[in-house]
């Protein structure tokens, strides 16, 4: 197995990743975050538990400047996935100066407002709140550089296509 270091990763990620006793990539991690890294896309499928967030979440902050706007972000089909999804987030960017906010549905928007004026630079986030506050402008997509579709299946299952559209078209390609 190949250890985080091999991978090219920043001192920072690094020394969060020790913290949390992690040194050696699992195979998704291994085979997505140099593509990742390169630039290109990846479709990337495997079990719970296989390390899927990590892959993705450590190539997104190996690439996110502190402080120039939302650069990266994951869309999630549940809240509560996207709270998982944003707490290894901020797990693995404690020591990057990278913040992270958890949009979703249910909970009041004026917390969300708050964790978005303070400056982020990862909007983790459901289809519908995440529209919810790019028509209000509490969000934009102008920076965005980082697009992660999680179970991305489960959402076009639930019928989140549209919204998942309305949302890519306000990317940048």
């Amino acid at each position: 197995m190949t250890k985080f270091k091999e991978l090219g990763l920043k001192d920072e990620i690094l020394k969060a990743l020790d913290e949390l006793g992690f040194e050696e990539a699992f195979p998704i991690q291994e085979a997505c975050i140099p593509v990742l890294l390169s630039g290109r896309d990846v479709i990337g499928q495997a079990h719970t538990g296989s390390g899927k967030t990590a892959a993705f979440s450590l190539s997104m902050l190996q690439q996110i400047t502190p402080k120039k706007g939302i650069q990266g972000m994951v869309i999630a089909p549940t809240r509560e996935l996207a709270m998982q999804i944003s707490e290894e987030i901020k797990k693995f960017g404690k020591y990057s100066g990278i913040k992270a906010a958890t949009v979703y549905g249910g909970q009041g928007m004026g917390i969300q407002l708050d964790a978005l004026e303070r400056g982020v630079e990862i909007v983790v986030a459901t289809p519908g709140r995440l529209i919810d506050h790019l028509k209000r402008g509490s969000i934009e997509l102008k920076d965005v550089e980082h697009v992660v579709l999680d179970e991305a299946d489960t959402m076009l299952d639930m019928g989140f296509i549209d919204d998942i559209q309305f949302i890519l078209d306000l990317t940048p390609e």
